[in-house]
């Protein structure tokens, strides 16, 4: 960080804790813009080797080459937090992405669902993804790189699916169905049965049962396959419950996106309104870079088509100040994700002031309004959030062969799977299962369908 950012970053620190911001210490880093691209598509500075990561990567260069992204900063939560910031930004947008990192800390100190991941995973991610990077690295030097890959390509396919309401170490599964004491008829036979036995031999007791595996539909499928899988060796095993960690530590962040992103845009905006040691000319370009992020993305005579979660948000969050106060909005940044905030806190008048509507597109184009109603706005804007947005698969049973059964909740997602791409995940699963493996699925058009790997 240069000297005058410097100085104005030492400055919005001590105004932050004035204003009432509760985080842990932040490290700030200016890095090459090549650097951004590459930690936001990994999502870490250092993460496991896998080629779907160079597609995203290739993606992102396009879209930035071309004008549609560009990013400021990418923030690390943790004790201390880390964040990078462009260093073809020109001060005065770092000036802002200073106070917007520090309203970002605030959130992850507090919120509940942060502090829970946190706590769980550890407050230093960097070094504990780089720490399961260097593991899978040995694992390809020793095993080679084509069986890692396999590997990483089967937990990878299932990074979303784990269950975010159980812990992330959790028992396994009991191996026996629990013995339900004898029923007592009457007082009499209660009494008999306790008087003294005489001698001779016991009764036998009954014989334990072995419980089904999963004993109840099972969301957590890195987890089940790293612990239950028939032939998985631990090499493997450390692979999918790295993957599983790291997918416990980026739940909170998806999950309270429009939160997160609108509260460090309330409070970048509020810090600088109130840094008086800014230069005039430093502020009205920083508060001009500002509008740019808290915007629609489309242009001022155009419509959006998609949802801008700084826009939303910092809207939101304004207005919540306004009305109730900040202790108030303090208490919800505390205790909501973005599926209590937006059912709770988006109302129809917002909705109407910020012009949304749901809509349907089709394959050529074509934009059909549904409607504004808010119920369903919520849930359109929800919609892609639950579950990571990937649909929700379940393991249901695992047969005497090994077969392992696993079933789509399409009533839940309301949507067919595309069969096609399923089977090709079902193809990476069967590499690590050793077994046959069966989806219970709908298409596209709602029929019934089973899609079979290893027959």
């Amino acid at each position: 960080m240069d000297n005058i950012l410097h100085a104005y970053a030492v400055k919005l620190e001590e105004l932050a804790q004035k204003s009432g911001l509760d985080y842990y210490p932040v490290d700030f880093e200016q890095v090459p813009d090549s650097f951004m691209m590459e930690v936001a598509v990994y999502g870490l500075p250092v993460r496991m080797p896998h080629w779907s990561f160079g597609v995203r990567y290739i993606y992102q260069l396009v879209q930035h080459r071309m004008g549609h992204s560009r990013l400021f900063e990418v923030v690390f939560p943790g004790n201390p937090g880390r964040a990078y910031l462009a260093n073809n930004n020109s001060v005065e947008e770092n000036t802002l992405v200073t106070a917007h990192v520090l309203g970002h800390a605030d959130f992850a100190k507090n919120n509940m669902l942060f502090q829970r991941s946190q706590e769980q995973v550890g407050y230093r991610i960097v070094e504990l993804a780089a720490a399961h990077a260097h593991r899978i690295s040995m694992a390809a030097d020793e095993h080679g790189e084509a069986r890692v890959e396999n590997v990483l390509d089967a937990a990878l396919a299932l990074e979303q699916n784990i269950d975010i309401h159980k812990a992330l170490d959790r028992p396994l599964y009991a191996k026996y169905l629990p013995q339900e004491p004898a029923a007592v008829s009457d007082d009499f036979k209660a009494r008999f049965d306790a008087l003294p036995a005489e001698t001779g031999p016991k009764a036998t007791t009954k014989e334990k049962q072995r419980a089904p595996i999963p004993p109840y539909p099972e969301r957590d499928l890195l987890w089940l396959i790293a612990h239950y899988a028939p032939d998985l060796e631990d090499w493997e095993r450390d692979i999918f419950l790295a993957v599983r960690e790291e997918s416990f530590y980026f739940y909170p962040v998806f999950a309270c996106q429009i939160m997160n992103e609108g509260w460090a845009s309330y409070w970048h905006a509020r810090l600088l309104r109130d840094a008086d040691f800014l230069p005039q000319q430093v502020y009205l370009d920083a508060i001009k870079a500002h509008s740019d992020v808290v915007r629609p993305y489309a242009g001022d005579q155009q419509v959006s088509l998609s949802v801008n979660p700084y826009h939303l948000g910092f809207s939101m969050w304004e207005k919540i100040v306004e009305d109730q106060g900040l202790d108030k909005a303090r208490m919800i940044m505390q205790q909501d994700d973005d599926f209590g905030f937006i059912r709770t806190h988006l109302s129809e008048e917002m909705a109407d002031d910020l012009v949304m509507f749901s809509y349907t597109a089709s394959r050529y184009g074509e934009v059909r309004v549904e409607g504004s109603e808010i119920e369903s706005l919520r849930e359109t804007i929800l919609h892609p959030k639950f579950n990571f947005g990937s649909p929700t698969i379940t393991a249901i049973k695992i047969q005497t062969d090994g077969t392992l059964e696993l079933e789509h909740d399409h009533k839940t997602d309301g949507r067919g799977l595309d069969l096609e791409r399923a089977e090709k995940v079902l193809e990476y699963i069967h590499r690590v299962w050793r077994r046959p493996i069966a989806l219970h699925s709908v298409n596209e058009r709602g029929d019934t369908r089973t899609v079979v790997k290893g027959e």
